[in-house]
This record gives structure tokens, C-alpha cells and sequence, in this order.
């Protein structure tokens, strides 16, 4: 079947981005930002092994700094992962920032003494406190202050009996590498919390708007329930006072006016159900999209840009409920989604990763709903089980007529009108 998938144009709701790859939640980014910290921070021990420094430049040298650099370098993958978790209350955990720190201490004190520069014994150091949760604002004065203490040594040991190494080769890019760890490392944390600001940001502006329209929802329900109950029971109250002054014509009259009213709130209610009930399809599929990149899917879509023509009454509900069998029993790696239109058939396609589970839900009623609705609309559902994909397959015609009931059999069920 041919696809004609285009971009859907932006609304109210999260543009579609079609056949576009999305990333997952921003723990991706913190791994770029931890490997890329340690990848720097490897590079400095690399260059405190290879800069000219130190007495006699031997075997016994070499192996001590790069044994010191690296016990260092290890120590400081604890504090990266505890970054990442940051909100502990003050106090906790205070040995596990006291251990990298005092191991970071010792290090620099061996790799110093080794290379004979000071700044090198203080480099280690300065690099495990920039990795701890500062708060807001002090994590720069800290670097900064920082920087200046190492610009001094930095002097200091341009001057001292390594400076003729320094003079060499070596020394100086060390010592501009050692200045250079710092601020980069600063910069990296702060980017990742401003990411952790933004979703944090994000979630939060999700959660609001899902509040606002609980509250319009609640608001339009107490303003449409609150008219006709008050005045339902003005009806009944004076029914009961005509009651008393042998009135029963008149009393009739608002009883049937009260179960009038009793029918208007019923339909309004149904009215409002309805429309909210009423989402487009393209809105439909763009809040599909959001919702599984939200759980960390990879999601590609192809959606045809009149989406909106289809039986939204039949492939909303379809829509919704394949997104919820690909959450709970997908695996989370990657889906695909496409509607698109043949002629007078619309075909909407779901597939996911399928983990080895039985991603039906082992016997749930969710798929066998979603086929008897298909089945009342005239269409067909068609469900592929592979090694590792779980795919749905829906057709139905573009002007769903609902299924006839077989002669003799009983009929549909007595509506709200008719006193169910």
C-alpha cells in the first residue's frame, strides 16, 4: 500500500514530526556529559605522565603518577553518578563525598611530589570539589576561585626548578590543560541542570494543564448539574405543595416538568462527554507520539495529513488503546505508527519491540475490545506476533456503518429515553 506521509502542520497540539527519529528521556545526555568529564579528565592524567617534569623522568616516576592519576580518576565516577541524583538532605551519604575527596587529596600530594609542581598537587583536588552539588551561585565563586589558586601555582612553578622543563616542551600545555578541566567541567554541570530544569519544567507544565482541564471539566459538569438540580428541585417541592392543597392536575404538570428537566441534564451531560471525548485525530496521534518518547521509545510516525477525516469515533478509542498494550508490555525501545487512506479503507498501523513477553498482555480483553469495535464499524483487525516486533493492523472503511444484528436476535439495549 502506498504511504503518503507528510509533515502535519502545527496547532493547538504537539506537531507530528514524521518518519523522524526521537530521542529518549535526558538520561542520554547526562552519559554524553559524564563520559565527556571523564574523558577530559583522562586526557590530564595521560599529560601527567608524558610532561617532562619531576627528577630523573624514570620507570619508577611514570608508574607512580599514572597509578595516582588513575586510583583519582576512578574516585570521582561515584561523585558524577551522585551529581546526577542530587537532592539527598544535607549530611547524607557524607562518606561517599568524603572518600573521593580525601583520595583525591592523597593523589594529588603523589602526583606532586612525583612531577615536582605544585599545581598538580592541587589539581585533583580542585576537580573532585567542582564535581559536588553546590547550590545556585556558589559553584562559580568556588571555580573561580579556583582558577586564580591555580594561575598562582601555575606562576609559581614557571619559576621554581621545573622551569626549565616547562621551557622544553610540555609543561605549559599541562599547566594550560590543568586550567582548561576546571572550567570546562563547570560548564558541563551547568548545562545538564539546565536540562534538568527544563524537563523538570516541562512535567511541570504537563501536570498544569492536565489540572486546568480536570477544572474547566469540573466547572462545566457543577455548572450544568447545579442548574437543572436546582431547578428539579423547585419542580418537585411545589409538586409536593400542590399535593397538599389537593391539586393533583397541577402536581402532574410539574412532575412531568421535573422529569423533563431531568431529561435535559441527562442529554447536556451526554453533550459534554461527547465533546470532550471529541479529539481530532491528528491531535490524537501527536499526543501518542509525546506520551512514548515521554516513556523513553524511540518513535517514527507516518501519518497521512487528512487524518482528521477518518472515523475518529472508531480509531480514537483503537489509537488509545494500542498506545497503552505498547507502554505496558513493549519494552520501551522503539515503535511505529502509521494512518494513512486507500481508497475507502483507512489503515492505521502500530508496531513495537516486543521483548520476548507476550505483548497482548497475556490473555487481557484489551485487544479483543479493540476488535469487536473495529468489527460493530465494518472493519478488520489484523494482529503479527515476530521474534521481536508486536504488530497491530487496523482497517476500517472511511463511512463506518454499524454492524446489522442477525435476524431474531434480541435488540439494542433500552436508552436512557426510554427509562433504562
Amino acid at each position: 500500500m502506498s504511504m503518503r506521509p507528510e509533515a502535519i502542520p502545527a496547532g493547538p497540539a504537539p506537531a507530528l514530526a514524521v518518519a523522524t527519529r526521537f530521542s529518549g528521556r535526558i538520561t542520554a545526555t547526562w552519559w554524553y556529559t559524564m563520559a565527556g568529564v571523564l574523558f577530559l579528565e583522562g586526557t590530564l592524567v595521560f599529560l601527567w605522565v608524558a610532561a617532562p617534569t619531576g627528577h630523573g623522568h624514570g620507570h619508577a616516576r611514570t608508574v607512580t603518577i599514572a597509578a595516582a592519576g588513575m586510583v583519582w580518576w576512578v574516585s570521582t565516577v561515584p561523585l558524577l553518578r551522585r551529581y546526577r541524583h542530587a537532592g539527598s538532605p544535607p549530611g547524607a551519604h557524607r562518606w561517599a563525598v568524603l572518600v573521593p575527596l580525601l583520595i583525591a587529596a592523597a593523589c594529588g600530594a603523589v602526583v606532586g611530589a612525583a612531577a615536582g609542581l605544585w599545581m598538580l598537587a592541587v589539581v585533583p583536588l580542585v576537580q573532585s570539589a567542582l564535581l559536588l552539588h553546590w547550590p545556585p551561585g556558589l559553584r562559580v565563586r568556588v571555580a573561580a576561585a579556583a582558577t586564580v589558586l591555580l594561575v598562582v601555582l601555575w606562576l609559581i612553578d614557571a619559576r621554581g626548578p621545573a622551569a626549565a622543563d616547562f621551557d622544553a616542551g610540555g609543561g605549559w600545555l599541562l599547566g594550560a590543560f590543568c586550567l582548561f578541566i576546571p572550567v570546562t567541567t563547570v560548564l558541563s554541570l551547568w548545562w545538564w541542570d539546565v536540562l534538568v530544569t527544563l524537563d523538570r519544567a516541562r512535567v511541570s507544565e504537563a501536570n498544569l494543564g492536565a489540572t486546568r482541564e480536570r477544572l474547566r471539566v469540573a466547572t462545566d459538569v457543577h455548572d450544568l448539574q447545579g442548574h437543572h438540580l436546582q431547578v428539579i428541585a423547585l419542580q418537585l417541592e411545589l409538586a409536593e405543595r400542590l399535593l397538599a392543597k389537593q391539586d393533583p392536575d397541577a402536581a402532574m404538570a410539574q412532575l412531568r416538568a421535573a422529569r423533563s428537566s431531568v431529561d435535559e441534564a441527562r442529554q447536556g451531560t451526554r453533550d459534554l462527554a461527547t465533546r470532550f471525548r471529541s479529539v481530532p485525530l491528528l491531535d490524537e496521534l501527536a499526543n501518542v507520539v509525546d506520551l512514548l518518547r515521554a516513556a523513553g521509545t524511540e518513535v517514527e510516525a507516518a501519518v497521512d495529513p487528512a487524518a482528521d477525516a477518518a472515523p475518529a469515533e472508531v480509531l480514537g478509542p483503537v489509537i488509545r488503546e494500542t498506545t497503552t498494550n505498547v507502554l505496558r508490555h513493549g519494552g520501551g525501545r522503539w515503535a511505529r505508527l502509521a494512518l494513512s487512506r486507500s481508497g475507502a479503507v483507512w489503515r492505521y498501523e502500530i508496531s513495537n519491540h516486543a521483548s520476548g513477553e507476550d505483548p497482548a498482555g497475556g490473555g487481557g480483553s484489551g485487544l479483543e475490545g479493540v476488535a469487536r469495535r473495529v468489527a460493530e464499524a465494518g472493519g478488520a483487525v489484523e494482529v503479527r506476533r515476530g521474534k521481536q516486533d508486536f504488530t497491530v493492523v487496523v482497517t476500517v472503511p472511511a463511512e463506518t456503518v454499524p454492524a446489522q444484528a442477525p435476524e431474531g436476535a434480541p435488540g439494542p439495549p433500552a436508552t436512557d429515553e426510554e427509562g433504562r
